[in-house]
């Protein structure tokens, strides 16, 4: 059962988790497109689609909020002014994940996480 379960742990501590997750939300919206396995982009979705709406908002405390997590300043303006107006009409899925079949290694499920047009 998986009662008050919020998250995938992803095998990892949390602050190692949390890092991965910022990196892959920050590849996100530089490149608009991300490849990764399945299980992390939907981790990665779910912080992704918080911080969108945060910035569709557009006021000083939810620009404080999303620095708090994504540190780059320049990459919050770009998330404020240029993807938050991308969505301005849309009330939740702003991500979209595709699936890349499997990686040749280990045999993981791959998708592909990218922003909603």
């Amino acid at each position: 059962m998986r009662h008050l379960k919020d998250h995938k742990r992803l095998g990892r501590p949390t602050d190692q988790r949390l890092a991965l997750l910022r990196g892959l939300v920050i590849g996100l919206f530089r490149h608009n497109h991300i490849k990764t396995t399945l299980v992390k982009a939907k981790e990665a979705r779910r912080l992704a689609d918080r911080l969108i709406t945060l910035a569709k908002r557009g006021d000083l405390a939810a620009r404080r909020e999303v620095l708090k997590t994504l540190p780059d300043a320049q990459l919050v303006g770009y998330l404020f002014e240029e993807i938050a107006q991308r969505f301005r009409d849309r009330s939740g899925g702003y991500t979209r994940i595709v699936p890349a079949g499997q990686r040749r290694g280990d045999a993981a499920q791959m998708a592909i996480l990218e922003l909603s047009d």
